[in-house]
């Protein structure tokens, strides 16, 4: 199990971004495909849009009654949409000329995706004015279709819909319309902040992930987009989601900026029942870092889009759970009770960390996410899964309500995602996880006891970096599965850097988890580190 991503098994995930990005380039390795007659009665001018009165209230009842009946999905069986494989769909552009809203009066510019290869059933794009929605209508003359592709493609098509949509705006200089944020394929979407390069996604909901049912992947069949009538930076989005356990509305206010913001709010409706409802899911790829890289062979020191997960509980501590590639399948939950955040980071902002002038996974962006009134009691929970390719998003993390889902429930969660670098905070009190590193345990120089890790976690920041190294401080050390069989904590000359060095000795093969932080002056100094380490 490489991947939680729906995606055909000889399609790398660097490609997807790529695709997605609108940066792959025109290839001839195109494969034979049948040619298609041009369906003449079906064209673009002849097509007639959609009207529809529409509100976000219009559209939970919509989705209510939607789902007491039978799900059923809508792939496209026939014409040349059909026909188109990955080589195809490489040879597929949004004709920039035809981007939407170029009128002015919008800080945004909205393209699509084509329809086909692994997005068989078409996704519906809506506009919204006045409480009317007008269905935005695609042709084959929105794309460019190239090398011997063009000759299979009938002019001035209809399109039933497309796969996605991605939005542009003037977000890293004036003059200059960069991509914002892209919807694409099940209920994934992903966004940008100054500065970043594409990375870690989100998702609408995530369903029996890593269970014994087996995952469902809920689609947005329906998008409706509205553009602030004062010409303001934000853009509404409405979205409906269908599967075979559930039905939703959702809404989304975006708002781009050095932190792109996201005010997201979802109705579901159930119609069977769930065994595990993942709420503001977030998908990414962890490789190896200083912790695991002894394996690797490979040039470069870091290879992932998030290197840990955050967690800011409800009395302000912090958690900070660096990622792991497992030997095997695993699944950390952490209790809390309405927690204020939890997010996958990508914590180290240093090239010289990566040395990778392609991938770029210092300006991958971290995505947290704020909970929205009181979300009770639950739990977020981490699933890691062994990869050996940076192409496998093998990283989830999301929210899990204390009660299930059953069959006719209705639920609403409001909450906001904010991308981009998520710098520390300079002003806080605590000091931050800057590092994580792993080894053979025992003492340098000498044969290591089997069964045996040392952990080395460096804090910067807070209180702390203003101490000298002769401060009455100490750590609060917690193993389960395992023993610590020594510790040193001491402060890194000329820096602002304290390093904590633990010696952790396995019980037989157990999943040892681990705990640390540094309490001094009659308060906690550090954010909580905390791991599990597989004695494998």
């Amino acid at each position: 199990m490489a991947s939680l991503r729906p995606t055909d098994a000889s399609v790398s995930r660097r490609d997807l971004l790529a695709l997605v990005a609108g940066l792959v380039p025109a290839t001839l390795l195109g494969m034979p495909v049948p040619t298609y007659a041009q369906e003449a009665d079906v064209v673009a001018e002849n097509s007639v849009a959609a009207v529809q009165q529409f509100s976000f209230d219009l559209l939970s009842e919509q989705m209510r009654e939607l789902s007491l009946g039978v799900y059923e999905s809508h792939p496209v069986t026939e014409g040349f949409i059909d026909g188109l494989n990955y080589d195809d769909y490489r040879k597929i552009r949004f004709n920039d000329k035809a981007a939407r809203w170029q009128d002015g009066g919008s800080d945004f510019r909205l393209a699509a995706f084509h329809m086909g290869w692994l997005f068989p059933e078409p996704v519906r794009i809506f506009e919204v004015a006045n409480g009317v929605a007008t269905e935005m209508v695609f042709s084959t003359d929105d794309f460019e279709y190239l090398n011997d592709l063009k000759d299979r493609v009938p002019d001035h098509y209809a399109l039933p819909g497309v796969a996605g949509f991605r939005l542009n705006a003037q977000l890293n200089r004036p003059d200059k319309w960069d991509e914002v944020a892209a919807f694409l394929g099940a209920s994934y979407f992903r966004a940008l902040g100054r500065g970043s390069a594409y990375g870690l996604s989100a998702r609408g909901l995530a369903l029996n992930t890593g269970t014994q049912k087996g995952e469902e992947f809920p689609r947005f069949s329906r998008f409706y987009m509205e553009r602030d009538q004062n010409g303001g930076p934000t853009l509404t989005i409405y979205a409906a989601l269908e599967s075979p356990s559930v039905t939703g509305a959702y809404r989304f206010v975006i708002e781009p900026g050095a932190e792109t913001l996201m005010d997201v709010t979802c109705r579901l409706y159930f119609r069977q029942d769930v065994v595990e409802l993942g709420i503001a899911p977030m998908t990414s790829m962890f490789l190896f870092s200083e912790k695991n890289r002894a394996g690797w062979d490979d040039y470069r020191p870091n290879v992932h889009d998030s290197d840990g997960l955050r967690i800011e509980r409800a009395d302000g501590n912090v958690i900070w759970r660096p990622l792991n590639n497992p030997p095997r399948l695993t699944g950390s939950y952490f209790s809390e009770t309405a927690p204020r955040s939890f997010g996958l980071h990508q914590r180290d902002r240093d090239f010289a960390s990566y040395q990778d002038v392609g991938a770029r996974y210092e300006r991958r962006p971290s995505l947290n996410v704020e909970p929205v009134g009181d979300w009770g009691k639950g739990h977020v929970r981490l699933v890691e899964i062994p990869s050996d390719l940076e192409a496998n998003d093998n990283i989830v993390a999301y929210w899990i309500p204390e009660d299930r889902a059953v069959a006719g429930d209705h639920r609403e969660y409001s909450y906001r995602l904010r991308w981009g670098d998520l710098t520390q905070n300079a002003g806080s009190d605590l000091a931050w996880v800057f590092e994580t590193r792993s080894g053979h345990g025992g003492i340098s120089g000498v044969e290591a006891e089997k069964g045996t890790r040392k952990f080395v976690i460096d804090f910067k920041g807070g209180l702390m970096a203003v101490l000298d190294g002769e401060a009455e401080i100490e750590p609060v050390l917690n193993a389960t599965g395992g023993e610590i069989y020594g510790h040193t904590l001491e402060k890194i000359s000329g820096t602002d850097i304290w390093r904590l060095v633990i010696d952790v000795r396995a019980n037989a093969d157990a999943v040892v988890e681990l705990s640390a932080y540094v309490n001094g002056f009659d308060q906690r100094l550090t954010e909580v580190w905390l791991y599990q380490w597989i004695n494998a």
